[in-house]
């Protein structure tokens, strides 16, 4: 079996779909550059930036994730295996295999694609102590655990409610799908897995007056030119230079 680094130069696809920043902010939150070369001719371009991250629950926009990865230390390297297709999505159904809660179900909370967790809601918790003093013994909260897609949880198949293996098949029609590998059945993806912090449906979402429509998305509104302000302005009106300019000196 191939495993390869958890330090991967980029977040995976449903880690930072629920959260819907730009994939230009997160390149650069999760970019620290050590040295570049002046910007002039006589240098040839050349960048020194970190090519090892350390990926855990703690998000790259997090002070947390900052402190791990740009504190002038290497990051720990983990093995992880590589998954080939995603199989486990927000909204679904799944059944513990390990630990206190084993035989539990849960629905998936959330989604560590760059280290092969999920984060199953209520279940897999830990106490985590806020605000203890000498004079306050603190709030204790129950915090979910991550917990390994590989080993530690099964889907739940829809039709008896038992967790199960799944193997990805085409149908008929040529569609991917999940298919049950005791029952046979098909488990949809979920709706939910189309949420993020903004809607609960790309295809619920209103849309305003300011904003930029599918259809104007891909028309090209703007064509460089070396052209100042006043000559585009010029061009466009029709407007013809025929002023002859006086002539002057350099001493």
């Amino acid at each position: 079996m191939r495993f390869t680094s958890a330090l991967f130069s980029r977040m995976g696809y449903w880690s930072k779909k629920y959260a819907n920043f730009p994939e230009r902010y997160i390149n650069r939150v999760t970019e620290k550059i050590y040295w570049r070369t002046p910007r002039k001719v006589q240098y040839l371009p050349r960048v020194m930036k970190n090519r090892r991250l350390y990926f855990s629950v703690d998000r790259p926009w997090t002070n947390e994730f900052q402190l791990i990865n740009f504190n002038g230390k290497d990051p720990e390297v983990i093995p992880v295996e590589p998954i080939k297709n995603w199989s486990f999505f927000r909204g679904d159904r799944v059944e513990v295999l390990t630990g206190p809660d084993k035989g539990k179900q849960g629905m998936v909370k959330d989604i560590i694609q760059e280290r092969n967790w999920i984060i199953v809601e209520g279940l897999n918790t830990k106490l985590h102590c806020f605000g203890k003093t000498k004079s306050f013994p603190g709030v204790y909260v129950r915090q979910e655990q991550p917990l390994l897609v590989t080993e530690q949880v099964h889907l739940v198949d829809p039709v008896d409610l038992k967790g199960t293996a799944i193997e990805w098949r085409y149908t008929e029609t040529g569609e991917h799908v999940r298919v049950s590998c005791r029952t046979g059945r098909i488990i949809p993806v979920p709706k939910s897995s189309e949420e993020t912090k903004d809607y609960k449906s790309p295809d619920l979402y209103p849309e305003e007056p300011k904003d930029t429509t599918a259809k104007y998305v891909s028309e090209v509104t703007f064509e460089p030119a070396l052209k100042t302000f006043e000559m585009d302005i010029m061009e466009k009106m029709g407007i013809k230079e025929d002023r002859i300019p006086k002539k002057y000196y350099w001493y």
